[in-house]
């Protein structure tokens, strides 16, 4: 990957709760995370740890029930005290999302080439219709797609052509920075292999900055740079893609690592790691540490007070966690 500077997307502070008729669920509660041009960060964790939910709120994406607190800057803009106007012009021009299952979010009554070109006559009304059909004909080049494919329905392409369909609708406004949210999860693994190097290629080739996020960390591994643990709906780990997979400091996030065996590892083989229980409900989180009840490292003063995310390490490479036994036997 490139050297990254220019910061699209800075999450301050950021928390978000939904209002049902068993009161506020908490789905994110203080999130840091900040992404830069040219780099790819990821965010793992189970479902209901709130990936979605910061994924969403981005680009305002969430329901009207949603209250959000903190700050979520796109290019040094607040998305949340934008005007509509500004709004509409971020999204898709400035910063787009990939949305999992693109079966259901392509419309099954327009061709492809219709559907990716509709950001583009949204954002340049004045450009001519063949010059739009060239540019949806370079994206579907672009994603690996043949240019004669524009033509077909979603129904006529295979899940991995879909996704790829989703990916060039994702460029067609040339945004700066690109969510990806699950982009693989309903792929099969030799299709997502080919999913994850198309998006750690774009960004190399546009210098875009991505967040993807998976409940899958050997995936994060594969394709970030860096990676953002969530438990419960906060973060509680960060750190280079390669080491927190090989090294994590967070018990929760080496019981996400460890749930993939390594191939040849017959130990892996005949005794896999796994993790027990569900996370809380956001509603009844436990005192102190959200995760002590899952913890095999737990110990009472888990359950005291909720460790904050502090740096952990001598060298500048960003290892944060959330955890009072880091370093400890």
């Amino acid at each position: 990957m490139t050297e990254t500077t220019t910061e699209l997307l800075d999450i301050r502070d950021l928390a978000v709760s939904y209002q049902t008729d068993a009161g506020p669920l908490p789905a994110v509660r203080g999130v840091h995370l900040v992404v830069r041009a040219g780099e790819i960060v990821g965010v793992a964790g189970e479902s209901g740890c709130g990936k979605s939910t910061l994924a969403s709120t981005v680009l305002r994406l969430q329901p009207k029930d949603a209250v959000v607190d903190g700050e979520v800057l796109v290019n040094g803009a607040d998305v949340q005290k934008m005007g509509w106007g500004d709004l509409r012009t971020l999204r898709w021009a400035g910063a787009s999302i990939v949305f999992q299952g693109a079966l259901h979010s392509l419309n099954p009554v327009h061709r492809v080439e219709q559907q990716i070109a509709e950001p583009i006559h949204l954002h340049e009304p004045d450009l001519a219709d063949d010059t739009v059909l060239a540019r949806v004909h370079e994206l579907m080049e672009q994603v690996g797609l043949p240019p004669g494919r524009s033509r077909v329905y979603p129904h006529q392409l295979s899940g991995g052509q879909r996704q790829r369909v989703m990916i060039a609708m994702a460029l067609a406004c040339r945004p700066q920075l690109v969510i990806a949210d699950e982009p693989t999860t309903a792929l099969d693994v030799m299709v997502q292999a080919q999913i994850l190097d198309l998006l750690s290629g774009l960004v190399r080739e546009t210098g875009v900055g991505m967040l993807v996020i998976s409940h899958d960390l050997s995936v994060l591994a594969d394709v970030c740079d860096r990676v953002a643990v969530m438990y419960a709906g906060r973060v509680v780990e960060v750190g280079p893609a390669d080491e927190l997979f090989t090294g994590p400091l967070h018990p929760y996030a080496a019981a996400l690592s460890a749930a993939f065996p390594l191939v040849g590892d017959p130990a892996a083989r005949y005794a896999p790691s796994g993790l027990a229980g569900d996370p809380p409900d956001p509603r009844q989180l436990p005192p102190g540490c959200s995760f002590a009840p899952r913890c095999p490292r737990a110990v009472d003063r888990c359950s005291e007070a909720e460790p904050p995310l502090v740096s952990h390490g001598v060298d500048d490479r960003g290892r944060l966690a959330a955890c009072f036994r880091v370093g400890e036997p």
